[in-house]
């Protein structure tokens, strides 16, 4: 299954050139079964990554433009039925996928409706309750530099990771425009994996081994977010355990079944940037919160000899 998860990685970054440990990151949260908030701004790429991964994923796919006049009967219509990929008569009316575009555009009632459906896996609309199929997945995106229309920072703790794609570096955006038409070398993709397989890998998932030097190692490093007087918020409870659920599916990626601290600190930043708050003297003095989160991971005593374990 490794190796499965490893080609699809390798299968999207054909198509996301140069940005293999976003992918990576991605497809952590997935297989830990958490959803993905994309901050950044249009064109990057957010919904070539989303169609990439159902692509590779075997997962049917819907998209969403959020809109301030979405309405919750418009959720219901297209947040279940897919729209494009193995349109099978058995599959035809799940999404495991839904691309949620632009979702700090609508509504707050809106904007909470998609954060129940995507703790609850169901979906209400009025007498009507929809259970979602299994695996789904949220793929939202925002627009961070929209400063006044931010979802709520209770919304955002519902995302497993809050990643930035950003600008492709020269030698990948050069290859990007040598390639063919990007929805053509989407379909060309190879399937590495299907719904079967992203179901028993997430249950792989769950059962990586961690020791309590690392539960230990992650609550020290979410205490420090706590009273550093760099935040005025830390990292919550939920997002401690999305930290662990991050750390094992990394693990599991790396081909081991049990988590090492280098586990923690590779996914520290994408699970815990968008949950932290900075300071007003943060701000002033121009502080960045991934790089307030890497100096408190300096100052937390790594555990040794996890190596060894199993």
């Amino acid at each position: 299954m490794v190796n499965k998860v490893k080609n699809g990685i390798d299968e999207i970054a054909k198509v996301m050139i140069g940005k293999e440990e976003t992918i990576k990151r991605m497809m952590s949260a997935i297989l830990a079964g958490g959803h993905v908030m994309i901050q950044d701004m249009p064109g990057v790429g957010k919904t070539t990554m989303s169609l990439a991964f159902a692509r590779v994923l075997g997962l049917n796919y819907q998209r969403i433009l959020f809109t301030p006049d979405i309405m919750p009967q418009d959720i219901e219509d297209y947040s279940v039925h897919c729209q494009r990929f193995h349109m099978d008569e058995e599959e035809r009316k799940k999404a495991h996928l839904l691309m949620a575009d632009e979702v700090n555009q609508s509504s707050p009632k809106i904007q909470s409706m998609l954060v129940k459906m995507m703790e609850d896996k169901k979906l209400k609309v009025g007498d009507k309750v929809t259970v979602l199929p299994e695996p789904y997945v949220v793929i939202a995106s925002q627009n961070p530099l929209d400063e006044e229309r931010l979802i709520s920072e209770s919304s955002m703790d519902h995302f497993m990771i809050g990643i930035s794609i950003g600008y492709p570096d020269a030698v990948s955006e050069i290859q990007m425009l040598r390639q063919e038409n990007t929805k053509e070398k989407i379909l060309s993709l190879n399937e590495a994996l299907n719904i079967k397989d992203v179901c028993e890998i997430r249950t792989q998932v769950k059962h990586v081994y961690v020791s309590d030097v690392i539960y230990e190692y992650i609550v020290a490093i979410v205490n420090q977010t706590r009273t550093n007087q760099l935040l005025d918020m830390g990292i919550s409870p939920r997002g401690a355990i999305d930290l662990l659920k991050m750390s094992k599916a990394n693990a599991f990626i790396e081909g081991r079944d049990y988590v090492i601290p280098s586990d923690v600190q590779t996914v520290l930043v994408d699970t815990a940037n968008h949950r932290v708050r900075l300071s007003r003297y943060a701000k002033l003095e121009n502080r960045k919160s991934n790089q307030i989160l890497l100096s408190i991971l300096e100052g937390v005593p790594v555990p040794k000899g996890i190596e060894r374990k199993r």
